[in-house]
């Protein structure tokens, strides 16, 4: 089997963002270098999902079905769902090149947590576009909860516990030096340059034209550029602490759950090296009515904390300083999380559930403060 690129990227020219387009030869010249062993022979598209269809937010998907040549394995799924690049005038490719390196090198090797099979993707830098291949989650059942379901105590838990196995397999680890040196930060990548040069005119314009945004800024008494300043100096402080991989974008519509009371997670664009509390915090807000995130919010938090000593952290800050970092989280939370995002990614009601419950324990948690103190 060809090695493994050590940056999970072996760029491809002419990708192309017509699902149409892709044939069962491209296909598996996409996920040749990754899954030698695998060879499509045929393949129908069942149906696609562009920006403005349901979910769709930052990258389109097809609905395969496909036949496999003879000789692939014979567990391969035959429904697979093809994601890519939005449009070619919607340039995120740091976000798309961050998914394809993650379900390339991490993925095979993340087997004790719930993420989407995949056969691999490629990436095209001159032209932002992506392909990956992923398994079709609805074959095992699952649900994809939002801010509009009632998700349980219960499986906020399980989503909890993936993340503590995701922690934990990659804590401190010393292959942050090595192999995994790719792995960007929240301050130093290109993934990290988008967000400071790109994402904030898209969150002002957010601002300035969305009458219910620029009201919640209002009302939390500060300014995009002022919550701008808050994410980078968040960002500044916790580069000084334990960091481990991040899913990066753990709100609750980035999660699935499965029967038998176990769940996954979505969407790894966002995936970075960083401070635990970034993944934990965001899904706890996002996941739950604000009264019971207010009451359950401490327990959550110590379940948590209690699987990642379980799968082998022995070195976690103390209870103190792990509540702080929790809450200062939250500036990113609102700035980055939804204040960036159109309501046309999710809809009115999506987008506004959200907005509420992040600016909400914002307030709950005296964030700004928090953010202040670090100076």
């Amino acid at each position: 089997m060809q090695a493994t690129p050590p940056t999970g990227i072996i760029p491809r020219q002419g990708i192309p963002f017509d699902p149409e387009a892709y044939d069962a030869d491209l296909l598996s010249a996409i996920i040749a270098p990754w899954r030698p062993d695998v060879q499509i022979e045929a393949v129908r598209v069942k149906d696609a999902k562009r920006y403005g269809d349901g979910m769709v937010s930052t990258a389109a998907r097809a609905f395969l079905d496909v036949e496999y040549a003879d000789g692939s394995p014979k567990d391969l799924p035959r429904n697979l769902v093809l994601k890519l690049g939005r449009s070619p005038d919607f340039m995120i490719g740091p976000m798309y090149q961050n998914e394809v390196r993650f379900y390339n090198v991490l993925r095979p090797e993340v087997t004790d947590i719930e993420a989407p099979f995949t056969l691999g993707g490629s990436y095209d830098p001159a032209t932002q576009a992506f392909a990956l291949l992923l398994g079709d989650l609805n074959d095992q059942g699952a649900r994809f909860p939002n801010v509009l379901s009632k998700t349980t105590l219960d499986e906020v838990r399980a989503i909890l516990e993936a993340l503590a196995r995701l922690h934990a397999r990659y804590w401190q680890s010393p292959r942050f030096a090595t192999d995994l040196a790719f792995l960007e930060t929240h301050t130093q990548g290109e993934l990290a340059t988008f967000m400071h040069d790109f994402v904030p005119g898209a969150i002002q314009q957010e601002i300035d034209t969305e009458n219910f945004k620029r009201e919640l800024v209002a009302r939390l008494r500060t300014t995009g550029d002022e919550l701008r300043r808050g994410v980078a100096r968040l960002h500044q402080h916790q580069q000084t602490l334990p960091h481990t991989v991040l899913h990066g974008d753990t709100h609750i519509g980035n999660t699935y759950l499965l029967p038998g009371g176990r769940a996954g997670l979505l969407d790894w664009q966002l995936t970075v090296r960083g401070h635990h509390m970034h993944d934990v915090n965001y899904l706890i807000t996002t996941a739950l009515p604000i009264d019971v995130r207010r009451d359950n919010e401490h327990d959550l938090l110590a379940f948590y904390l209690d699987r990642l000593k379980a799968h082998g952290v022995s070195d976690m800050p103390g209870w103190d300083e792990t509540w702080d970092e929790y809450r200062r989280c939250l500036v990113w939370g609102v700035y980055i999380g939804w204040l960036t995002t159109n309501i046309a990614n999710y809809g009115w009601e999506i987008s506004v559930l959200n907005h509420l419950r992040l600016t909400t324990a914002f307030e709950d948690h005296d964030t700004a403060a928090l953010i202040r103190a670090l100076g």
